[in-house]
C-alpha cells in the first residue's frame, strides 16, 4: 500500500483526503471506515426519537416542557412528506392554544429530531444549558420548551404564531454527513407566522463538539437573536456581528 503525499493535511480536516491506495483501489481500512460512517449516518436518520425522555431531562432547565408533534404521524411519512412536517397536528395546535394565555413571550424554543435523531438527543440539552441562562438573565420571557416529534424547520412559524412569540427558535438534527452524523442546526425567525420564507430566517449550523462547539454556538445564537429583537427583523438583512472567533490553525511542520 502506498501512502498519499497529502497525509500531513489530514491534521486540519475531517474530510476524506489522503486515504492512500492499494493497487487500483483504496485500502481496506478506508473502505471499512467509509461503510461504518455510512451506517452511522443511516442510524442518525432512522433511530427512534424519544421526546418524552428528552422533555423529562429538559425540566431541569426550564419548567413545564411540552411534547407536541407535526402532521407526519411516523418516521417514514416524515421522510416522504416534508410538507406534513411543516405543520402541527390538530392535537398540538389545541395544546398550544391552551397555554397561549400565559404569554405573550419574547422567545419560544422548539427541539425536534429533524433529520438526525442522534443530534437532537445528544446536542440539544447541552446547548440549552449554555443558551437558556443567557436569555433568562437578560430578562427575556421564554415559553415552555416544545419538544416536537417529526418537525421540519417551518413548523416554528405556526408554533410561534399560536403562542404570540416575538421570536421562534428551533433546534433540530441536520441531514447527516458521512463525517458528521450528530450535527445540530438552529433556525430562528422574527415575528413567526405561517408562510415565512427561508430568506426571513437565520441559521447557525454544524453545532457539535467537532464543529461549532456548544459554548460558541450559544454565544452566537444569543448575540444574533438579541440583535434580531433590537432591529425587529431576521433573515438576510440580519448580519452576524458576534465576537466569536475560530480557534487558531496550528502551524504546519
Amino acid at each position: 500500500m502506498s501512502e498519499d503525499s497529502w497525509s500531513h493535511l489530514k491534521a486540519f480536516t475531517a474530510a476524506r483526503i489522503a486515504i492512500g491506495r492499494s493497487g487500483a483501489s483504496i485500502p481496506t481500512r478506508e473502505r471499512l471506515d467509509f461503510q461504518l460512517s455510512h451506517a452511522r449516518a443511516r442510524d442518525a436518520v432512522l433511530t427512534p426519537f424519544l421526546p418524552e425522555e428528552l422533555a423529562e431531562e429538559m425540566k431541569e432547565l426550564h419548567p413545564s416542557p411540552l411534547v407536541i408533534e407535526s402532521r407526519a404521524h411516523d418516521r417514514s411519512t416524515y421522510l416522504r412528506r416534508p410538507d406534513l412536517g411543516r405543520r402541527l397536528s390538530d392535537r398540538s395546535r389545541e395544546a398550544l392554544e391552551e397555554i397561549r394565555p400565559q404569554g405573550p413571550w419574547d422567545l419560544v424554543i422548539l427541539v425536534s429530531d429533524g433529520l438526525s435523531t442522534t443530534a437532537a438527543m445528544k446536542q440539544a440539552r447541552p446547548l440549552l444549558e449554555h443558551l437558556l441562562p443567557k436569555f433568562l438573565e437578560a430578562g427575556w420571557t421564554v415559553a415552555p420548551l416544545l419538544i416536537t416529534r417529526h418537525a421540519r424547520v417551518a413548523v416554528q412559524d405556526e408554533a410561534g404564531a399560536l403562542l404570540d412569540a416575538t421570536i421562534s427558535l428551533i433546534l433540530l438534527g441536520e441531514r447527516p454527513g458521512l463525517g458528521s452524523p450528530d450535527s445540530l442546526g438552529a433556525y430562528f425567525t422574527f415575528r413567526p407566522v405561517p408562510g415565512r420564507t427561508d430568506a426571513e430566517r437565520n441559521c447557525v449550523s454544524n453545532i457539535r463538539p467537532e464543529g461549532l462547539d456548544l459554548p460558541a454556538a450559544a454565544h452566537k445564537l444569543f448575540t444574533l437573536i438579541s440583535r434580531s429583537r433590537e432591529l425587529q427583523l431576521s433573515g438576510v438583512d440580519l448580519k452576524d456581528l458576534s465576537e466569536h472567533l475560530p480557534a487558531p490553525v496550528p502551524a504546519l511542520g
